[in-house]
C-alpha cells in the first residue's frame, strides 16, 4: 500500500473511530446531570465535584499517555487500551446505584478517555500533510460531533418511549456501553502505524517540549478553561428554565449538529486564513454564548445560545490542535498533545467547585458571566502573545 493511501485510510478510520466513541459517550451526557439529581439526589456541589475529578484524571492521563506514546513511538496501542477501558466504565454505569459507584465508574471513564486523546491526536497529526493539518483534525471532529448528535437523538427518543419507566436511565447507559465497544473493532482492523523514517523517539520522560510558545499558549488555556466548566451546567441551566429533560436531548443533538456541520469548513478556513485567527473568531463565539446562558430568561432562547456553543466548538477545536503540531517537533507531538488536552481539564475540577459554588451561592447568571470573563482575559493575552512581533510562518499562523 503506497504511503499516501495508508494515511488517507488512517485519517479516515480515526475519523470513524472518534465517530462511534462520541456516539456511546454521548448517549449518556445529555441525562448524566438529570440521574445525578433526580435518581441519585446528589446537590450541584457534588455533581461539580465528581464530574471535576473525572475531567482532572482525563487531563492526568492526557500527559501521562502523550508521555508514553513518545518514549515508546507506539501510539496504537495506546489508543485501543483508552477506546476499551472507557467502553467497559460506560457500559457498568448500568448497575449503578450509589453515588460511590458512579464516582469510580466516571473516573475509570476518565482514565481510558485521557489515556487515549493525546495518542490519537498524534496519529493524526503523523497521518497528515502540513498544508491539511486543519482539514484533517476538522475532519475528526465532524465525524465525533456527527456521533454526538446520534447519540443524544437515540437517547431523546429513548426517553420519550420510557418516560414512565425507572430504567430508562439504564437501559441507555447500556446502549451507549455496547456502541461504544465498537472503536475496538475499527482500530485493530483499520488503523495502521509506522514510525517515520529518520524520526526519533523522545528521549526520555520529560517536559521539554514545555517552553517558548507553547508553554505561553498552555498557560492560556489554564485561564481560558478556569471558566469553562463542565457542559454538565449548560445543560442544568436549561433545566433551571423549565425545559424538560426530552426537549433537553433534543437540544444538546441541535447543539452537536451545529458543531459537526462546521467543523470541517473551519479546519479547512484554518488552513486558509490561519490557526491564530480562527481560535479568535471561536473564543469570541464562545464569550457571546456564556453571556448569553447568563442573560437567558425565555426556554427558546436556550435553543439559540446552544447553536452559538456548536459554533464556538467547530472553530476551536482544529484549528488548536492543527496550531499545536506547527510548535513542537513531530517526535515530541504526544507528550504536546497530552499537555494541551490535559490543560482542557487539568482547570476543571476548580472551574466545576467555582461553578456550582457561584451558581447556589448567588444565580446561574453569575457562574456564566465568570466564564465569559475568563475567555475575554484569555483572548487579550492570545492575541498579544500571537500577534505582537506582526507575521508569522504557516505553521503559526
Amino acid at each position: 500500500m503506497k504511503k499516501g493511501t495508508a494515511e488517507h485510510n488512517n485519517i479516515r478510520s480515526l475519523g470513524w473511530v472518534a465517530f462511534f466513541g462520541g456516539f456511546g459517550q454521548d448517549m449518556m451526557q445529555p441525562i448524566l446531570p438529570l440521574f445525578y439529581s433526580t435518581v441519585l439526589g446528589l446537590n450541584k456541589e457534588m455533581i461539580g465535584l465528581i464530574e471535576g475529578c473525572m475531567t482532572s484524571l482525563v487531563s492526568i492521563f492526557r500527559i501521562l499517555s502523550g508521555i508514553i506514546s513518545d518514549k515508546l513511538g507506539k501510539r496504537k496501542s495506546i489508543v485501543f487500551i483508552g477506546y476499551l477501558l472507557s467502553a467497559a466504565a460506560r457500559f457498568l454505569f448500568g448497575f449503578v446505584i450509589l453515588p460511590w459507584e458512579a464516582f469510580f465508574c466516571r473516573l475509570a471513564d476518565g482514565i481510558g478517555k485521557g489515556a487515549k486523546d493525546a495518542p490519537r491526536d498524534a496519529l493524526v497529526a503523523q497521518s497528515s500533510k502540513e498544508e491539511k493539518m486543519g482539514f484533517s483534525f476538522g475532519y475528526q471532529q465532524m465525524l465525533d460531533t456527527f456521533g454526538s448528535v446520534g447519540g443524544p437523538l437515540i437517547t431523546a427518543g429513548l426517553m420519550y418511549l420510557l418516560a414512565q419507566s425507572m430504567l430508562r436511565f439504564k437501559l441507555i447507559f447500556f446502549i451507549g456501553g455496547l456502541i461504544s465497544f465498537i472503536p475496538l473493532l475499527l482500530i485493530a482492523l483499520f488503523v495502521s502505524e509506522k514510525r517515520p523514517e529518520g524520526k526519533k523517539t523522545a528521549s526520555s520522560l520529560d517536559f521539554h517540549v514545555l517552553k517558548g510558545k507553547f508553554l505561553i499558549f498552555s498557560l492560556i488555556m489554564l485561564l481560558f478553561t478556569l471558566g469553562n466548566s463542565s457542559d454538565s451546567y449548560l445543560i442544568l441551566r436549561a433545566q433551571n428554565l423549565g425545559i424538560n429533560a426530552f426537549t433537553i436531548s433534543l437540544i444538546y443533538a441541535l447543539f452537536n449538529l451545529f458543531y459537526a456541520l462546521l467543523s470541517t469548513p473551519f479546519g479547512i478556513l484554518a488552513d486558509k486564513i490561519g490557526k491564530i485567527r480562527v481560535m479568535q473568531l471561536g473564543w469570541l463565539i464562545f464569550i457571546l454564548a456564556y453571556l448569553g446562558f447568563a442573560l437567558a430568561n425565555k426556554a427558546w432562547e436556550i435553543w439559540i445560545v446552544f447553536i452559538f456553543y456548536g459554533m464556538y466548538y467547530a472553530a476551536d477545536g482544529g484549528a488548536a490542535k492543527a496550531l499545536v503540531a506547527g510548535l513542537v517537533p513531530e517526535e515530541q507531538r504526544g507528550t504536546a498533545y497530552g499537555i494541551f488536552n490535559a490543560t482542557l481539564g487539568i482547570m476543571t475540577l476548580p472551574a466545576n467547585l467555582i461553578a456550582g459554588f457561584l451558581w447556589d451561592q448567588w444565580s446561574p447568571a453569575v457562574t456564566f458571566y465568570f466564564g465569559a470573563l475568563c475567555a475575554l482575559l484569555a483572548l487579550v493575552l492570545f492575541s498579544l502573545t500571537f500577534f505582537r512581533q506582526g507575521k508569522f510562518s504557516n505553521n503559526m499562523k
